[in-house]
């Protein structure tokens, strides 16, 4: 039976474009995993959106002297523009800013205050000393009170993990101007973590399948559960659904709180989008629906801690849970949580200049050999690094010379000696172990998918690719066909069923040289398809673009080749191109120019 699958996609902050270290967190990884679930032929809802608000994005706008709508609207096109042109195959990617978006985090909010989840406090509020506003958590760095770690962020410690705030660090200061900030007493309202923390332990705990590292890290996080202020003093955010709160513009609901809803609002979003205004429910109220979370380690806390509360508290109350008469909304499956990906062995950072930009990279390179190293050289367990060297070498000596050599001299042999899929003669021994291989291939490769080993799984993906090449060396078809056309053919066809066996095992990982190849063997229709944006207009009449695409028509299945004797093959073309060494000194001096 078909299972509905939830891709829950981190957010991207809409102050810049994205780079290479930000997609091979969120954005591959969980490209790949839906892809793969629709071609084994689940309901598969893949969201996301920019995450618009906050006063990160209020920074940037003052210092460019535009409104925080304006930044917004300009990064929203921008990472969409990316995100697309890596193939990220989004059933809806959409925007924090939207009026369901608002609604949605409003009902939560009302919700969990309703049920004692929420409490108003007081607390010291860290301010710019320049300009008096108020300065975001992660814009305030010092040294962690706990471990000692000098780069401490004001709302947590990547060295350690734990979570803080901007007045527990030591000798603070503002990542803006680099002064001191100044804290002030301010009314704020709080989500109760700690009122979770028996509850979470317990489901934490059970989480058997989830990657040691996300588990551990979140069970460590427990004892330091504490109420943590999910509201701003800024008029840039979601406003707070209270009466008293109705005519004040001087606070907002802060992004962390509002971003992490997004995954319910989106999915909402998509369901009235298509006419079908309950349809999310299959996915959140649906008890046998998976939900699996994608992003980098510096967001585990949100994912397994902060948005799980969330949820508990919430249950089946609220205008969108149901009101007490639906099954309560669904917790993760899966924390599929990535490790950091340096470059040329230096964190990256936007601010510092150390970054290189998705839509540099894809502005000079296709997008399924960043795809193809971002997955077999990316941090999926332990920290990486991104260099234009190694870049080149995967590149070349593995994507062009393993799989890109396989498609092209099988494809270029078949086409140029009989036009066609060749008619077999009887298998020989070679013949059906090679083709039992590759079809076994499926479930070995779609095992390891299935529980986020995607480094694993195209490693073996490439294993089996160099299989059937060692088998055209030795039965050299090429040459076999001087004397026996029969035989020959029988090899071609072997390797061609292979070939599009492999195709389709290649397809969540490389989807542009997949449908490529898909239509070289002369298929019609889609296997991994173009994405497209749609523009949508809300009920007060404002519209937004929103990246999909119309999954429900591509034709790939995860099994074996069925390929018919006798099918027209098109002209063949290679998949790859070769890097010339020269890319890697003309690369780096880019770098050193930025």
């Amino acid at each position: 039976m078909p299972e509905h699958i939830l891709v829950a996609v981190a957010w991207p902050y809409a102050n810049g474009p994205r780079h290479v270290g930000h997609v091979a967190g969120f954005g591959v990884p969980s490209d790949i995993f839906a892809r793969y679930q629709r071609l084994k032929g689940n309901h598969v809802l893949m969201v996301s959106g920019t995450d618009e608000h906050g006063t990160p994005i209020t920074l940037a706008a003052d210092k460019e002297g535009i409104t925080p709508k304006q930044l917004a609207d300009r990064y929203n096109t921008v990472i969409g523009d990316d995100l697309r042109n890596l193939g990220l195959s989004y059933d809806t990617f959409t925007r924090t800013t939207t009026q369901n978006h608002y609604a949605v985090t409003q009902d939560l909010f009302k919700t969990l205050y309703d049920k004692g989840y929420i409490l108003k406090q007081t607390a010291l509020g860290a301010f710019s000393a320049a300009t008096g506003r108020t300065l975001p958590d992660r814009y305030v760095e010092g040294t962690c009170p706990i471990c000692g770690y000098t780069e401490a962020r004001g709302d947590q410690c990547d060295n350690c993990g734990n979570q803080l705030d901007p007045v527990d660090l030591i000798n603070p200061r503002s990542k803006v101007d680099g002064q001191p900030p100044v804290f002030k007493e301010t009314e704020h309202f709080f989500l109760d973590l700690s009122a979770f923390a028996t509850q979470l332990g317990e489901w934490i705990d059970s989480q058997s399948h989830w990657r040691p590292n996300v588990r551990s890290f979140s069970l460590n996080l427990l004892d330091e559960l504490r109420p943590r202020a999910i509201t701003r003093d800024l008029d840039w955010g979601v406003p707070i659904p209270l009466p008293e709160y109705a005519e004040r513009d001087d606070k907002r609901i802060y992004v962390w709180f509002d971003a992490v809803i997004g995954y319910l609002s989106a999915s909402i979003e998509w369901a009235k989008n298509r006419g079908t205004p309950d349809a999310w429910r299959a996915w959140w109220q649906n008890p046998e629906s998976r939900h699996y979370y994608f992003m980098g380690k510096d967001n585990i806390v949100f994912h397994s801690v902060i948005w799980p509360s969330m949820l508990m508290g919430y249950g089946n109350g609220g205008v969108f849970g149901g009101n007490g008469d639906s099954p309560a909304l669904n917790l993760p499956y899966d924390v599929v949580s990535s490790e950091f990906l340096t470059m040329e062995g230096k964190k990256f950072s936007s601010s510092r200049g150390i970054v290189i930009y998705v839509n540099e990279v894809l502005s000079r390179y296709d997008a399924d050999p960043l795809r193809y190293f971002l997955t077999i050289g990316g941090p999926e367990t332990q920290d990486t690094d991104f260099t234009w060297a190694e870049f080149v070498r995967r590149n070349n000596d593995e994507l062009v010379a393993t799989w890109g050599n396989l498609v092209n001299r099988t494809l270029t042999n078949v086409f140029r000696n009989f036009g066609a899929v060749p008619q077999p003669g009887e298998l020989q021994a070679a013949d059906t172990a090679l083709i039992s291989a590759v079809e076994e291939g499926l479930a070995a490769v779609g095992g390891l998918l299935d529980v986020a080993r995607f480094k694993a799984a195209l490693g073996e993906t490439m294993r089996l690719a160099g299989q059937v090449n060692q088998y055209l060396s030795e039965q050299e078809p090429w040459k076999v066909i001087k004397a026996d056309r029969e035989r020959a053919g029988t090899v071609l066809y072997v390797a061609l069923r292979c070939v599009d066996t492999l195709k389709i095992m290649m397809t969540p990982f490389l989807p542009f040289s997949s449908q490529k190849l898909h239509e070289l063997l002369g298929y019609e229709g889609y296997i991994a398809g173009p994405l497209e944006f749609r523009d949508y207009t809300e009920e007060n009449g404002l519209s937004h673009r929103v990246l999909t695409g119309d999954y429900t028509s591509w034709t790939g299945r995860w099994e074996p080749s069925a390929l018919p004797v006798g099918q027209a093959l098109r002209q063949p073309a290679p998949l790859f191109k070769k890097l010339d060494d020269s890319v890697v000194a003309e690369e780096l001096a880019r770098l050193e120019q930025a």
